[in-house]
């Protein structure tokens, strides 16, 4: 008698909204292949599992038109399930299957260990599975990982926000603040290294406040601080402060520590301190000014970053005015621009005096003109300096250009041209170029005179990775075959 082996079951993870959500995004796949899944690989696949943001309207448009087109699949193959997490399962909990019944498993923020377990349990008993928590069940950064990256990673270091921005759902989908001891973030970012990892990101809602839940309010500098000492930790970012909490012990910690690069996101929001004030943002326009002031003053090269909304409700054209005042003297390297998203449940949902479309349209239309024109003036100014650039995986056109892509230590986006007759550089490597263009959103490095590769441990991780991945003996540079590392759970995920 013989037995035929049953195919692996496939799965896809796709990911919307922030970095948050692709952190957790790692952990799903990491939960989803420890229970036997595979990636796939562009394949119609078994499970597909939505993890949603809630921040802007358009979110529910985009997740509610894609399960319509699965329904579509469904029909075609009934064995097919569908999951959908994070903050929009977290906010319309049963409306998700009212509005698409042939969603099986429904999962939110607090719960996303439970996903392999809720997909049995719909197979099962072939009816969906609702489960939404009002409290964190397991810190996602202690669940399996399967990263995006061989050389960079993601490290939450707390979960959730105390703070009551009028206009933010982020607090009722992700809770109170929950802070991890910093002997298990700093155990973690060991262990990233350990396999290959070079960069990291510390993510909190609102990182300044790390400590809060242990009373020690100069938590996240010594956090900073302590990164500067673990051996190959090349680059270490952090996302997102917010200004009312941010304190100059920080700005030190940035200053004085090799490795926390020189680049600050901090949003902003509005440059108007009436808006500001309806926002609950804590802070006006000269205070956040004055950090910037401060971080350059200890960080000339700073690169500064942040988060603008047009349109809030009550906005008038004299305090759009005063956002374009400050986006001006602020010089931000690059802004991230929204037009206001009335979100139910906010206090600004309810608030009188919403603007028309169309003023908040030509607003916003005017304020990435002047956005676009600032980043070109920053960047315009790295034209003729040599950078070292960090090697990324390809970029969309690195093909068709005959160039390579990275970041800088100001996580500036360089597209680099490689000399003839050089060995190609890997994802993780860093490569000296001397920039030779700008436009808003990146630089151009075909100034070949001065390229140098520096390898890294982060490429020989790359390559140990691609041979397991494609069971062939890797190579060092001088020949030499190299010893896998061991990692499985490392590769491009599919979101």
């Amino acid at each position: 008698m013989t037995t035929t082996q049953q195919a692996p079951r496939t799965y896809e993870v796709r990911t919307y909204g922030c970095a948050m959500n692709v952190h957790d995004s790692e952990r799903l796949t990491g939960l989803l292949e420890g229970a036997g899944y595979v990636p796939a690989d562009g394949s119609d696949p078994d499970v597909v599992v939505f993890n949603t943001c809630a921040v802007r309207e358009n979110a529910d448009n985009k997740l509610y038109g894609n399960l319509g087109i699965l329904n579509e699949k469904k029909m075609e193959n009934p064995d097919i399930l569908v999951a959908v997490g994070g903050c929009l399962a977290q906010k319309d909990r049963d409306t998700i299957v009212k509005k698409a019944p042939w969603v099986d498993v429904v999962f939110g923020t607090h719960n996303i260990g439970s996903l392999p377990t809720l997909l049995e349990r719909a197979r099962h008993n072939h009816e969906a599975q609702v489960e939404i928590l009002e409290a964190l069940e397991t810190f996602p950064s202690d669940l399996p990982t399967k990263r995006d990256s061989t050389y960079s990673g993601m490290v939450s270091i707390s979960v959730g926000c105390n703070n009551t921005c009028t206009f933010c759902i982020v607090p009722s989908l992700r809770g109170k603040e929950k802070d991890r001891r910093p002997g298990e973030i700093l155990g973690e970012i060991e262990a990233l290294v350990a396999e290959g990892v070079i960069e990291i990101t510390l993510l909190g809602q609102n990182v300044n406040t790390y400590g809060v839940e242990f009373g020690d309010k100069g938590a996240f500098a010594k956090l900073l601080k302590a990164c500067g000492d673990i051996k190959g930790l090349e680059r270490v970012r952090f996302t997102s402060p917010h200004p009312a909490a941010f304190t100059d012990d920080v700005i030190d910690a940035m200053a004085q520590t090799h490795n926390v690069m020189p680049q600050l996101h901090m949003p902003l929001q509005s440059g108007s301190d009436k808006v500001l004030k309806e926002m609950r943002r804590s802070y006006r326009s000269e205070k956040y000014l004055g950090i910037l002031d401060r971080v350059r003053a200890q960080i000339p090269n700073a690169a500064i970053t942040t988060d603008i909304i047009v349109g809030f409700p009550g906005e008038t054209e004299e305090d759009f005015l005063e956002t374009m005042r400050v986006v001006q003297q602020a010089r931000f390297a690059a802004a991230y621009t929204y037009q206001y998203s009335k979100r139910p449940g906010t206090p600004a949902g309810e608030m009188e005096n919403q603007i028309p479309k169309s003023v908040v349209q030509d607003r916003y239309e005017r304020l990435m003109a002047l956005v676009n024109e600032m980043a070109l003036k920053e960047n315009q100014a790295q034209v003729g300096k040599t950078a070292e650039v960090l090697v990324a995986y390809e970029g969309r056109k690195d093909g068709a250009t005959s160039r390579m892509s990275g970041r800088t230590p100001e996580n500036r986006l360089v597209h680099f041209e490689l000399p003839t007759n050089v060995e190609r550089p890997r994802p993780g490597d860093v490569v000296t170029v001397k920039i030779t263009d700008a436009a808003p959103y990146h630089l151009l490095a075909d100034d070949t005179s001065v390229f140098a590769v520096r390898k890294t441990i982060a490429g020989a991780a790359w390559d140990a990775a691609e041979a397991a991945a494609c069971a062939t003996p890797s190579s060092d540079a001088n020949g030499k075959a190299t010893v896998s590392l061991g990692l499985p759970t490392i590769g491009k995920a599919v979101h």
